[in-house]
């Protein structure tokens, strides 16, 4: 009885000081007047594939209910302090002053990240987790204006293209415009935001980023899509750092954040649409946006540091240092999976098992490549539908007995991306309806398929062409 009031009372000691912080008390008086272990962590609620790592897991509370187990049962205390960002840069600035502990952020980023930190012994870092990744890269696109005339990459060339330096977007667009053979674009290094706005203005003729932002702007009906990464065919993913000297020095502080990660994926895979609902709140995004990277078929949330990644974070080196001051960085080193091996093996996980696969956790019911899904407006549900064609029928029984769509999603037939379906261009072969992300795409088909026609989402829905 006496040990159950004592948990009790270093369990609500726990959760008050999370209270503390939230009230406005300063961490660094209050670990300097008290026996306190900091934590500090940044993330970026809008970049919503990192959202195990951030959104997601501090709307959830995982991670406190985890180091308030760990004051119960050792009596020391811990808090945690969240710091948002737009992009990964400020964070890896963070963490190179010691002001950071744990961070998440896009590959590219990171890379730097773990360059930029390895100089200083205290600041230096690991990647220690993935969040989400696409094993194709269609976390990254390139969008215009709706009414621009540009149908494909080439189209750019002379232009102006908005793009965070350094970012995944960034690399995208570099690599995309090499492949292609496109000169003469002229990069303006711009955070999203300020991106989006020089793209609705007219300032820029493109604007390169990564989620959310594409769908996003193309969801508000501000930009189409022109490019997506996935036509690269290199996998685009996001993760998690740490300061390998506060590692060391409270491991059970990573412990408990590799854990909470885990309950934070576990739950969005499992509870998609309202895990999309928790993070559109604690964002502002869209919940429609949201649940677009987040939903079945989507982005893979999958934490375990595969080595289709980690080959792909060392083809993601000479970019960087194409594009400034990179040190090289020996990613065998960089990327450590001790702590999240230790973290599986104490829940009875079989982490080499977990790494092998590379389907997507969160599948929708039937065949990926062409199974789509309806959320009527009011419901509470989704309902999967087995291809585009179905889907489009499914929408007019919908809208015949009076119900309204909230948001209809279809894999790209090309590439396998998910995108909105009334956004996709369409194409007419047959009796049978297939949609693309991109109007190039479309014609690729329409190329190699005779007798088909492009058509656009209301003669798609209508059964004309």
């Amino acid at each position: 009885m006496e040990n159950n009031a004592r948990r009790l009372l270093s369990a609500l000691a726990a959760a008050a000081l999370v209270v503390v912080l939230v009230s406005g008390c300063s961490l660094e008086s209050l670990t300097r007047s008290s026996n306190v272990v900091s934590v500090v962590v940044g993330y970026q609620s809008k970049t919503i594939n990192t959202v195990t790592a951030g959104t997601l897991l501090r709307a959830q509370g995982y991670l406190e209910r985890r180091l308030a187990d760990i004051t119960t049962r050792t009596g020391t205390r811990y808090a945690v302090r969240w710091q948002d960002y737009d992009t990964g840069a400020p964070i890896t600035a963070q963490m190179l002053a010691e002001k950071i502990d744990i961070g998440s952020m896009g590959d590219y980023p990171m890379l730097i990240n773990g360059s930029k930190t390895q100089g200083n012994p205290r600041a230096r870092t690991e990647m220690v987790s993935v969040t989400g990744y696409n094993p194709k890269g269609a976390l990254n696109m390139v969008v215009v204006s709706p009414d621009s005339r540009a149908a494909a990459l080439a189209d750019l060339a002379g232009a102006k293209v908005s793009a965070s330096v350094g970012s995944a977007g960034h690399g995208t667009l570099v690599r995309a415009l090499a492949r292609a053979g496109v000169a003469g674009v002229e990069v303006l290094n711009q955070q999203p935001q300020i991106g989006a706005s020089a793209l609705e203005s007219g300032q820029v003729q493109a604007l390169s980023q990564f989620v959310a932002w594409p769908g996003l702007l193309v969801y508000q009906g501000k930009a189409r899509l022109l490019y997506d990464g996935a036509e690269l065919n290199l996998p685009t993913l996001h993760g998690v750092v740490v300061r390998r000297s506060y590692a060391s020095a409270h491991p059970e502080v990573l412990a408990a954040f590799l854990q909470a990660q885990l309950d934070a994926t576990d739950f969005l895979n499992q509870k998609p649409l309202e895990a999309a609902r928790i993070v559109a709140q604690a964002s502002g995004l869209p919940q429609e946006v949201v649940y677009l990277y987040n939903g079945p078929g989507g982005t893979s949330f999958d934490t375990t540091l595969k080595p289709l990644l980690t080959d792909a974070l060392k083809s993601d080196v000479p970019y960087l240092k194409s594009i400034g001051d990179f040190a090289d960085l020996d990613i065998g080193n960089f990327v450590v999976d001790g702590p999240l091996r230790a973290v599986f093996g104490a829940r009875g996980l079989d982490y080499d098992a977990a790494r092998a696969r590379t389907a997507n956790p969160s599948p929708l019911r039937g065949d990926p490549a062409r199974a789509s899904e309806l959320w009527l407006d009011g419901a509470d549900t989704t309902q999967t539908v087995a291809d585009p064609t179905g889907l489009l029928q499914a929408i007019r029984d919908a809208t015949a007995r009076g119900a309204k769509v909230r948001a209809a999603y279809v894999p790209d037939t090309e590439l396998g991306t998910r995108w909105f379906a009334d956004k996709a261009v369409w194409v007419r072969d047959g009796t049978a309806y297939y949609p693309f992300g991109t109007s190039a795409g479309a014609r690729r088909y329409v190329a190699a398929h005779r007798g088909s026609v492009a058509v656009n989402y209301r003669q798609a829905l209508g059964g004309s062409v």
